[in-house]
């Protein structure tokens, strides 16, 4: 991870007079011009390095620049702590311990249980109550892939359950209305392509790497097109699905109707997963209207009945 590469040679600067750019590629193993190249973006960072050669020469911090620990407030030390245990509990690994282990060397004697109370009031955890246990291996997987460059392969089953084989140079992790998604360049499709981790199955890293090319970021803004595509339907809901029901529609769009139901106005799109978004919330929420929404639930709620008449 390169950020955790810069951060540990900033603070090795800081403690140490000066060092050589072989001893610091030995101690990340690394080349020395990977070092050379960090060296450049400390520097573009705001941070000074001089570099001197011969014998004893090497990398150190300008004399007349002074890291100060208090630049960073307790809010500064607590936001990036909760960040970055945030992202442990989703994405395991040795680099992540690491940087947190340096940002705490950060933190004064006399502030640290503050900061430390303060980082711990936001949790959050993704992973699954119960489901696809092949989630948190394939995340550390794709990881492995993402900082060496090597392909991956995998056999992907598309929304209609059409299944192919890829091999994939992976660019981006993604995590997108609490689904982890990834961007790469298809082999197959010569062109990149976001994945969804729960469609793959048999991901295997490859010893094969690639030179990373120009990266195009996924779309992942589709609000404006949503918007066009939504209509209002009304629903009349029970009590005890409408915590499932919040999940889609906002509080403001429900009206009480007698002490059991609510009349809500929905935002739906006429798609096959809507529709079971509404069947998920079973026979306590009716569409009530328009008419021909609620003639499309009856008409699926009867051909899901036929499947278990003998």
């Amino acid at each position: 991870m390169k950020v955790d590469r810069l951060v540990s040679i900033i603070m090795i600067l800081v403690d140490k007079e000066r060092v050589g750019a072989q001893e610091l590629a030995e101690m990340f193993e690394v080349s020395p011009r990977t070092i050379y190249r960090d060296i450049d973006s400390i520097n573009l960072a705001g941070i000074p390095i001089r570099s001197t050669s011969g014998v004893g020469g090497g990398f150190e911090i300008m004399q007349n620049y002074k890291m100060d620990k208090k630049v960073f407030s307790s809010t500064d030390l607590s936001a990036i702590l909760m960040g970055l245990s945030s992202v442990s509990n989703l994405v395991r690994g040795n680099d992540l311990v690491n940087a947190m282990a340096k940002v705490k060397s950060f933190m004064p004697a006399d502030r640290a249980k503050d900061i430390e109370v303060k980082a711990s009031q936001l949790h959050i955890d993704m992973s699954p109550w119960t489901g696809n246990r092949t989630i948190q291996p394939y995340l550390e997987m794709i990881q492995t892939a993402l900082l060496k460059s090597q392909l991956l392969s995998f056999d992907y089953a598309d929304s209609h359950g059409n299944k192919t084989s890829r091999i994939v140079e992976p660019y981006q992790l993604v995590l997108k209305g609490g689904h982890w998604y990834w961007q790469g360049y298809c082999h197959e499709r010569k062109d990149y392509r976001l994945f969804k981790l729960t469609r793959m199955t048999n991901l295997q890293l490859l010893e094969k790497t690639f030179v990373p090319r120009e990266y195009q970021k996924p779309q992942l803004e589709f609000n404006d097109v949503l918007t066009t595509m939504q209509v209002e339907i009304t629903l009349r809901v029970h009590r005890s699905v409408m915590d499932q029901v919040l999940e889609y529609c906002a509080y403001e769009n429900f009206s009480t109707d007698g002490e059991e139901y609510y009349i809500a106005r929905f935002p739906f799109i006429e798609n096959d997963y809507s529709y079971n978004i509404l069947l998920s919330f079973g026979n306590r929420c009716e569409c009530l209207e328009p008419k021909h929404i609620r003639e499309g639930m009856r008409r699926r709620v009867q051909e899901m009945s036929e499947l278990y008449w003998d």
